[in-house]
């Protein structure tokens, strides 16, 4: 069973028809880059050529990097703030000639991706997914149940955002070695949140987790367990088109429960 999954992100929109039963992408994706200003029409218009690259006909999962409540979408972090107040679904559903659309958080669909096919499979407990890209999403899970739009990236640290100081773009924009990034910004970071949550697990997604082995293994002091995702910055599609699929059953998507 196929579904089409699209991952919204702050420098790119990708996405990609997914088999539900290996939990992998059915086609290599298609990405373009995020139209900056990233405002709801223009976006909508990239959305539209990724999904009309494959010829698509059916459901179609999105994410997007921000709080979405039903389908509607509340922060807009990293994208146009045009967009708070959006119907997302029914917006891209008209673009899309009425094809069905479902809309979540970004970091939403990635843990329930990963806690499905990946690096969460079987866990019990308190589990954190952290996405570091342009800013940090965050999923947690308790048991398996999804505590929607946590958006952990918004914690404060050192007087600012998170995501300010310890996403993959501040990394790069601050030219920062591995080391220095890993142990005074993502370590401070994850002692943060796990203080706060104490999860048994992290697990870090995002593009920046294929280059898990140059900062992974640097971090100290951490008492959860931190792996790279498995899906790695696929799970955003995966997840999305798990959330789109019609009659969905436990022995083609392992659903995660939401609170």
């Amino acid at each position: 069973m196929n579904v089409f999954g699209v991952d919204i992100g702050g420098s790119g929109i990708k996405g990609a028809p997914v088999d539900l039963v290996r939990g992998d992408l059915a086609e290599p994706r298609h990405k373009v880059l995020t139209p900056q200003p990233a405002t709801p029409d223009d976006v909508a218009g990239c959305v539209v050529e990724v999904v009309d690259h494959f010829g698509w006909s059916g459901p179609i999962g999105v994410t997007f990097p921000g709080v979405v409540t039903g389908s509607t979408i509340r922060t807009a972090a990293n994208v146009d703030k045009r967009w708070v107040g959006v119907d997302a679904a029914r917006l891209l559903g008209d673009r899309l000639g009425g094809l069905p659309v479902t809309v979540l958080n970004d970091a939403d669909a990635a843990g329930i991706a990963e806690m499905a096919f990946g690096a969460g499979r079987g866990r019990e407990g308190t589990v954190i997914l952290l996405t570091l890209g342009t800013g940090i999403g965050s999923a947690v899970f308790v048991n398996g149940t999804l505590v929607p739009n946590t958006e952990l990236g918004h914690l404060e640290l050192k007087g600012h955002d998170a995501e300010k100081r310890a996403s993959s773009k501040a990394r790069e924009d601050e030219e920062l070695s591995w080391e220095h990034w890993a142990t005074r910004r993502l370590q401070k970071y994850l002692a943060h949140v796990e203080m706060l949550f104490s999860p048994e697990l992290f697990i870090i997604g995002g593009g920046v987790s294929r280059k898990a082995d140059k900062f992974l293994p640097l971090i100290e002091g951490i008492r959860a367990e931190i792996v790279p995702a498995e899906l790695q910055n696929n799970a955003g599609i995966v997840g999305a088109a798990m959330a789109a699929a019609p009659g969905r059953t436990t022995a083609q998507v392992p659903p995660a429960q939401v609170l």
